[in-house]
């Protein structure tokens, strides 16, 4: 087939007639096709700000123009708080042992807007060390909040071993919540979801659990009372 954009005397004859398009059409259609070719490559190979870190908005800031400095600028301060957020996000995520000299700069002083949960403890109780446990899950898990431990009698002295396990929880220093003694935890039974429960209860901790883990037990265990427990027949009536 015969390239219609060549210059021959068919191809003129073609023009003439209609068929073929005028040739300066042709050039502006083959020269708008060839800009828009330029245009996608060198999207493909020129990043836009919105693709930079922000290392290399700051390398690559003298290419902009005073309309893209404004958003750029916009776009960097978003950027910054993104990045503080998920620093304060992942700001601790382990469980800091702390003495009494620490309570002030660890507890009073944590922080604006920052969670604290303390538990007090001691070695050689069973239960104590069943919380410590579940609350080195807990840190991994809620790495925005603080969790820390320390011996009892580090913290308050003659702080009574009754009154043990013990978890205080703060926000910027001031006591939100506290749990004191066994059976506030329900004994060696505590699981991690339900002391994640009775954190998330405080305002500590924004749990993904739905219900309270603890009911679930209880209705498990009302539904097994209920099914022992034989049902009073006519008989029996008639016997009283």
């Amino acid at each position: 087939m015969q390239d219609p954009n060549k210059d021959t005397e068919w191809n003129d004859i073609l023009r003439k007639k209609g068929i073929l398009p005028p040739k300066e059409n042709l050039e502006e259609q083959e020269r708008a096709k060839e800009e828009e070719q330029l245009a996608i490559l060198q999207k493909s190979l020129v990043k836009t700000y919105e693709d930079m870190t922000l290392e290399e908005l700051e390398e690559n800031e003298d290419e902009f123009n005073e309309e893209d400095e404004k958003a750029i600028e916009m776009y960097r301060q978003q950027r910054l708080a993104e990045m503080k957020a998920a620093q304060m996000k992942n700001k601790f995520g382990e469980v800091l042992e702390i003495s009494g000299k620490d309570y002030v700069q660890e507890v009073t002083k944590a922080g604006k807007g920052i969670w604290v949960v303390l538990h007090l403890y001691k070695q050689g109780i069973p239960l104590c060390a069943l919380i410590n446990q579940h609350m080195s899950g807990l840190a991994r898990k809620f790495r925005d909040v603080k969790f820390i431990k320390a011996i009892s009698t580090t913290c308050i002295p003659n702080y009574p071993d009754k009154n043990l396990p013990t978890i205080f929880v703060y926000l910027e220093g001031d006591i939100k919540a506290q749990f004191i003694g066994p059976l506030v935890f329900g004994g060696m039974n505590l699981t991690r979801d339900e002391l994640e429960w009775k954190i998330s209860e405080s305002g500590a901790i924004k749990t993904d659990l739905e219900e309270n883990p603890r009911k679930q037990i209880q209705d498990q265990l009302m539904s097994s009372i209920r099914a022992c427990v034989p049902a009073s027949t006519d008989n029996d009536s008639e016997d009283d």
